[in-house]
């Protein structure tokens, strides 16, 4: 063990237990920086850090730099932070294990050991993001649409289990338990951890704080135990897994003091939206945010959870809680030992960390006030998740937002009139989708919960269905004709989904109450309306079923569809095809309710141009209503049974009956009864089978699994960096370009560039899956770059999707010579262009303006960008993972000056561009120049700020990205 401090000192772990911790009060009293007086997320970081000062991970004046952190002006170093774990979910898992297997196969080229490539810190990656709403509505829909998902992810799911036998720490959950940080919430997570090693000549157990990172943004959800942990692209998650620390630049740390409470009608939705837009207002992006006090200390943890859950969509790194008693009793309700909870509490007491803070005890660089009881109801949207409005505005803003111009941020049409409605008729199924549209929501009572709990035994014994064939027979049974009337404002999805509520009981007993008086009034959702329900763990299903409220869900059509991110990922499933046809005829602005945290346009549905965020109960509520364009604080939700109007005041549960059921639904042995013997309770899975060895066989034929190109041709010696000259433009954007724009997860379209390469491999349609599930095969997702059908590049105006203009002909003198000047561009797909660039060897560019790259922690926006031939990405401003993911691809980020964009300048795409001050070597935050020169000649120069934030992501350029760095150095002698 490194004691560099000589501050290993020995502590009570519980129960006659004893231990050693790296004490930070041992440290204090040094004389070492007033580490008391530190954000307790700061202090568990500089732990980390003094536990790893072994001089090359991190070094003493990492631990000195730390431990003297200044709130009003932190030093502008790197912390080198070694976390204790890395968790994937499948989407972003799959493109990391296939990144490692290239790694191992590149080693075996080598000559190497193939055995070198393998993960030093445990590795859990949860199958959440595979299943998509196919059935819904019906008893049997999280049946059916598990044998879609194994059928449509069988090739993956081999693969994800050749990587379990092939790397020793990687644990895989199988597809059916629960969404990611869920399971983390509930199962993973231990708070504190240990490992043996030899102290003073004899063997102990070192404890330590739980840290992590995960592949997906919403890895912060854990921030609300206590746990430090954020989310990074899958390239960084890699560096991490392979023994290389987690480089960020020294934060800023924003305290949020919280008081009061909630007031009645309130619930944590609309608490972490009313953060989400305090907080996006104080530009925290890149900071750590803090939130204590007494109104802190009175949350419970899924509460907590809910507000760091939502983290990215206020901009900053984490959104933490420190550990007090609420914390250890969330622990022992969900089931882990006493021996656990017990080594939680004392850990943290000896490092003087147990316990809310209050006003006054801690440095922060920005102090806010929150007072709880200033939260209104409310929702966000229609586009982002801060657009938070207040619930009895709605329906007057969806109005203003249905006329104003699009340039605007609203949709451009022109003397509405919300009473026109269309006429669609719902006969039968969509043709070989395997949809299921059932209209019958009176009648169909659901799932017992004894059928429920063996429900994947029920799929284990079925045949694998053709979607052809089978689905559409068992849509036929079950189907209602109907017919319904739909108009701007409809509500076409109503989903109850996504981590940041579904963890969270309040909400969903709420949503159970609700809907129980809706049914007992005689209340019924209009059939145009797609009802789920998709938690975020079996828990939910078993205390729903305890307190009898799944059948009143169930009875509105709020079906168990599945466990796992669903609607909120863009994994909603078909509408029925006529009510598509009448949304494209009429050109609709239809709706979308769904309790998740992202809203960005095309990522819910590619049909449904309006998304709002709100609690689990309001989905219900408007699912009712049938329309956003209401004021559901006065106008009646629809009448009951007897003819008389029906308010939202009528059906809203109140907190006592929420608590009252609550007390008696959760009990610590539900959660280690299905936290137990994953393999054992999924037979399906068992039944995927799985190649063995320590080197993957890559398969041809496969359209799921491709080798990456990413090490093609390795060598042990790093390139040059050089100057970019006589670049195009690929693409010119807004502001607020997201992840899902750049790299969608959702639906393939038929005539997109990968839709018309899977077709050309013989694959239909119906059968193209998801642009989530096909991260493994690089040749679907380089095509799928730029690919969102609502994505607009102003190099070609008044357009949508992924098109821009080819400007090949033109060249200035200093860059391609030999080709005549041309002064119209020939619009084609992105990557159609691209393709053509790169035959030409042209580096190429884009420009975007503020927050770009904003969502989700998605690689494949990255990757996808390189493999294009992008050079250098030109934005006003950056979210954090994106930058990150970039510079970890090789790709340069830049950023404007201030005031400066695309558009003040004038460009429109026809000119070419260098980037000089490169070659003389790089440093961290300098300025660069663009030359830009016009297809009529002119020339002119911009400056730039270099957004390779640390030393060492120099390094990482310079190697032309993370991943060969790290192999580089691994194989060094």
């Amino acid at each position: 063990m490194h004691d560099e401090f000589k501050t290993l000192r020995k502590f009570d772990a519980g129960k006659g237990r004893e231990g050693f911790l790296y004490s930070l009060p041992a440290l204090e009293e040094q004389g070492i920086g007033k580490i008391s007086r530190l954000p307790v997320s700061i202090r568990i970081v500089l732990e980390s850090l003094l536990r790893n000062c072994d001089g090359k991970k991190a070094r003493r004046k990492d631990v000195e730099t730390l431990a003297n952190w200044n709130a009003k002006s932190p030093a502008n170093s790197e912390i080198p932070f070694v976390v204790a774990r890395i968790v994937l979910q499948d989407f972003t898992g799959v493109p990391l294990v296939v990144d490692l297997a290239a790694m191992r196969s590149a080693v075996k080229r080598l000559g190497r050991n193939p055995k070198i490539i393998e993960p030093l810190v445990p590795v859990d990656l949860v199958v959440d993001h595979s299943v998509q709403v196919d059935f819904f509505g019906s008893a049997r829909a999280l049946e059916l649409n598990l044998e879609m998902e194994f059928k449509r992810n069988r090739e993956r799911y081999q693969f994800l289990k050749w990587g379990q036998q092939a790397f020793k720490t990687f644990q895989l959950i199988p597809p059916g338990i629960g969404i990611v940080h869920q399971v983390n919430l509930e199962y993973l997570a231990k708070g504190v951890l240990s490992q043996t090693s030899e102290v003073r000549s004899q063997r102990s157990e070192i404890y330590f704080p739980d840290t992590l990172v995960g592949t997906d943004s919403h890895t912060t959800m854990i921030n609300g135990l206590g746990v430090v942990g954020w989310g990074v692209g899958g390239i960084e998650a890699e560096a991490g897994m392979l023994g290389q620390p987690v480089y960020f630049l020294t934060p800023e740390v924003v305290g949020v003091h919280m008081s009061g409470q909630l007031r009645e009608g309130v619930t944590a939705t609309d608490l972490v939206l009313h953060i989400t837009q305090l907080l996006r207002a104080q530009k925290v992006v890149g900071k750590f945010v803090e939130f204590y006090g007494e109104g802190a200390a009175s949350l419970p943890v899924p509460d907590r959870a809910t507000i760091g859950n939502m983290s990215p969509e206020y901009g900053a790194t984490m959104g933490y809680f420190p550990v007090d008693h609420e914390s250890v009793d969330y622990l022992r309700a969900t089931g882990r030992s006493e021996e656990q909870c017990l080594a939680f509490e004392s850990y943290f007491r000896a490092q003087k960390m147990f316990g809310m803070p209050r006003k006054g005890e801690i440095d922060y660089s920005v102090d806010l006030d929150l007072d709880l009881a200033d939260v209104q109801p409310s929702v966000a949207g229609p586009k982002r998740p801060q657009d938070r409005i207040n619930l009895p505005e709605l329906g007057k803003t969806f109005r203003e937002l249905l006329e104003k111009p699009v340039h605007d941020g609203g949709y451009g049409k022109e003397h509405v009139d919300l009473r026109e409605k269309h006429l669609v008729e719902l006969n039968g199924s969509a043709p070989g989708n395997g949809g299921m549209f059932s209209t019958d929501k009176k009648e169909d009572q659901g799932i017992s919960p004894g059928e429920e709990r063996n429900v994947l035994e029920m799929v284990a014994n079925r045949p694998t269905p053709d979607p052809g064939k089978e689905i559409e027979a068992e849509s036929r049974e079950i189907f209602t004709r109907g017919r319904t009337h739909i108009g701007h404002g409809s509500v076409l999805i109503a989903a109850i989904t996504s981590c940041t509520n579904t963890s969270n009981p309040s909400v969903m007993i709420a949503s159970g109450l609700l809907a129980k008086k809706a049914v007992e009034r005689g209340l019924r959702i209009d059939p145009a309306v797609k009802t789920s329900l998709a938690p975020g763990s079996r828990v939910v299903s078993d205390y729903l079923h305890k307190t009898g409220l799944q059948k009143y869900l169930d009875q509105l059509g709020f079906n168990l569809v599945g466990y796992g991110c669903t609607t909120c990922i863009g994994n909603s499933g078909p509408l029925h095809p006529n009510i598509e046809k009448t949304i494209h005829e009429h050109d609709l602005v239809a709706a979308s309710v769904l309790s998740g945290n992202r809203n960005f346009e095309a990522r819910v549905h590619q049909h449904i141009k309006a998304n709002f965020l709100m609690s689990p109960p309001l989905v219900v509520a408007f699912a009712l209503a049938g329309r956003v364009h209401i004021d559901l604080s006065r106008d009646p939700i629809g009448k009951d049974k007897h003819g008389n109007e029906t308010f939202l005041r009528d059906l809203w549960p109140t907190l006592s009956e929420i608590r009252d059921i609550m007390q008696s639904a959760l009990a610590p042995e539900t959660f280690r009864q299905l936290y137990r013997d994953f393999a054992g309770q999924n037979p399906k899975w068992n039944e995927i089978p799985s190649s063995a060895g320590d080197i993957y066989q890559w398969d041809e034929k496969s359209d799921y699994i491709h080798e990456p190109p990413f090490f093609e041709n390795f060598s042990m010696e790093p390139g040059h960096i050089e100057e970019i000259r006589g670049a195009r433009a690929l693409g010119i954007f807004g502001d607020s370009v997201t992840t899902d724009h750049i790299s969608p997860a959702g639906a393939i379209k038929e005539t997109s560039p990968a839709g018309k390469y899977l077709m050309s491999r013989g694959i239909q349609p119906r059968d193209f899956n998801s642009y989530g599930s096909r991260r493994g095969n690089d040749l679907v997702m380089t095509r799928g770059t730029f690919a969102n059908v609502r994505i607009k590049n102003l190099m070609v105006p008044g357009t949508e999707g992924g098109v821009t203009k080819f400007w090949g002909a033109h060249a200035p003198s200093r860059a391609v010579e030999g080709a005549s000047p041309s002064t119209n561009g020939e619009a084609m797909s992105i990557f159609d262009a691209a393709t053509k660039y790169a035959m030409k060897n042209r580096p190429l560019i884009i420009l975007a303006g503020h927050e770009y790259g904003a969502g989700s922690s998605r690689d494949w926006a990255a990757k996808g960008t390189r493999l294009l031939g992008v050079r250098a990405v030109i934005a006003a401003s950056f979210e954090r993972i994106h930058r990150s993911n970039l510079v970890g691809m090789g790709v340069l980020p830049l950023q404007f000056p201030d005031g400066t964009t695309a558009q003040s300048l004038g460009l429109d795409g026809s000119e070419t561009f260098s980037i000089t001050g490169l070659s003389n070597g790089i440093k961290p935050g300098q300025k660069l120049t663009l030359e830009i020169e016009s297809k009529d000649g002119q020339e002119r120069s911009v400056p730039m700020k270099l957004r390779i934030d640390t030393p060492i992501e120099i390094d990482y350029y310079r190697h032309g990205g993370i991943l060969p760095f790290v192999l580089r150095q691994l194989l060094a002698p």
